[in-house]
């Protein structure tokens, strides 16, 4: 790859850019404060070097920018080669309702609408877009899908490479260590947006609602720097927050609803367990008896499982209870454990038959014929948003379209209601559609 290409659509600190490359400072004076320019977030006061330099704490994990460094970058040219045909080589067929669905996201899409896929866990997300993204790849658009959550880029990267298969691609998140590919596609992850500037023509945002975009202004503006001031995005998730649901309301936002699965089988209700002191009982090495003969059930008769757990500490004393209880073979995972990614895969790939998991895995993973546990579901960690996503992990396969969801807590907590209240109202939804419990 040129030198040139590297900085097509991309912003990156440099000594020297080609000779058609424009720069900036990369931090500003902006009034009485300085402004970072490639993530757009305000220094403080402290935010000096000993040298006397100024340098963005915010953006720090792509490394560190300062105010004795420029930003190069040349315009997005949206030079690419003729992408092979077919464009779209995935082999499956949409539903009707899909269809619907993925036909109006397509004709927001040439009119390049800001939009938003509010579809149910399990609905098909993904498969509904790939009719306007091979429209918007025959255009020659630049597009990118992201998503904040590592484990959702990697679970869509060898889908989206079978589905668009003549279509080069390039997959980045911060474990990266391929080089950078200029491409026509990129799939990365949301903070990944900051080294691009004006680059895609369409942006698809993946599980916009989840942690840590949904609280996160920086990757907010990230998404709106990467982004073509001519062009779009589309936001995908299942659980849109207050903020967007006002956009929607006030018709900033165009939206496209779906409250049915592709196999028309409606969403498992959640089931909630009381049980008392679950702490101070595993403070001694033990759980609940109800939820190990559960589990041993499970185990008996190979029901596959992920087990969610409040917090990372809570992790090793839960796998050791339980491996005590005879209840074995299986892993833990979470956020910054560095072998997470080859866990999943093994849970993918049959080898394991249980993860007990942090909320990390609330979303972007599909693991078919699965049971769904919560145990602290009352804890502040998991919010309505989270239980919604974590019970829609269970009958997301047209073959095993059912499966149980068991919430173990001290107390029915509000949060937990509004989330069982949300299951009822989407599958009341997806009932006037012809929707079914199996």
């Amino acid at each position: 790859m040129s030198d040139e290409q590297n900085l097509f659509g991309r912003q990156l600190p440099l000594t020297r850019g080609p000779a058609n490359s424009s720069s900036r400072p990369a931090i500003v004076l902006n009034g009485q404060r300085r402004q970072c320019q490639r993530c757009h977030q305000w220094l403080l006061p402290t935010d000096q070097l000993p040298n006397q330099a100024w340098y963005c704490r915010q953006c720090l994990q792509l490394g560190r920018l300062t105010s004795q460094d420029k930003l190069y970058t040349i315009p997005e040219p949206n030079r690419f080669d003729p992408v092979g045909v077919p464009i779209l080589t995935w082999p499956g067929k949409l539903s009707p309702m899909q269809g619907t669905a993925a036909t109006a996201i397509l004709n927001l899409t040439r009119r390049k609408r800001d939009q938003l896929l509010w579809a149910v866990t399990g609905a098909g997300k993904t498969e509904i877009v790939y009719p306007a993204l091979a429209w918007a790849l025959a255009q020659n658009w630049r597009v990118a899908w992201v998503s904040p959550r590592v484990d959702v880029c990697l679970e869509l990267a060898p889908r989206l490479q079978a589905a668009f298969h003549h279509v080069p691609q390039t997959l980045r998140h911060g474990k990266q260590t391929t080089p950078y590919r200029y491409c026509q596609l990129t799939l990365c992850t949301t903070h990944q947006l900051l080294r691009f500037h004006a680059a895609f023509d369409w942006i698809i945002v993946d599980e916009v609602d989840a942690f840590p975009l949904a609280t996160s202004p920086l990757l907010q503006t990230a998404i709106m720097t990467a982004q073509k001031p001519t062009g779009s995005h589309l936001y995908l998730t299942a659980t849109p927050g207050e903020q967007m649901q006002r956009q929607v309301h006030q018709k900033k936002l165009a939206v496209t609803y779906l409250p049915l699965r592709y196999h028309g089988v409606l969403l498992p209700q959640i089931a909630v367990c009381l049980i008392w002191r679950w702490r101070e009982r595993l403070a001694k090495g033990k759980l609940a008896a109800k939820l190990v003969r559960q589990l041993q059930a499970y185990q008996q008769r190979g029901q596959r499982f992920l087990l969610f757990v409040p917090h990372v500490v809570d992790l090793k004393p839960i796998a050791q209870a339980l491996q005590q209880a005879g209840v074995t073979g299986g892993m833990t995972v979470h956020a910054g454990d560095n072998d997470r990614a080859a866990k999943v895969q093994a849970m993918r790939d049959h080898t394991i038959p249980f993860l007990i998991t942090t909320t990390i895995l609330e979303r972007g993973v599909t693991f078919p014929d699965i049971a769904v546990v919560v145990l602290g579901g009352d804890d502040p960690v998991f919010s309505t948003a989270a239980l919604v996503q974590i019970a829609g992990r269970v009958g997301r396969h047209q073959n095993f379209p059912t499966g149980e969801v068991t919430v173990y807590c001290h107390s029915q907590s509000r949060r937990i209601r509004l989330a069982q209240g949300m299951i009822s109202q989407l599958n009341r939804q997806g009932k006037r559609l012809g929707g079914r419990y199996k």
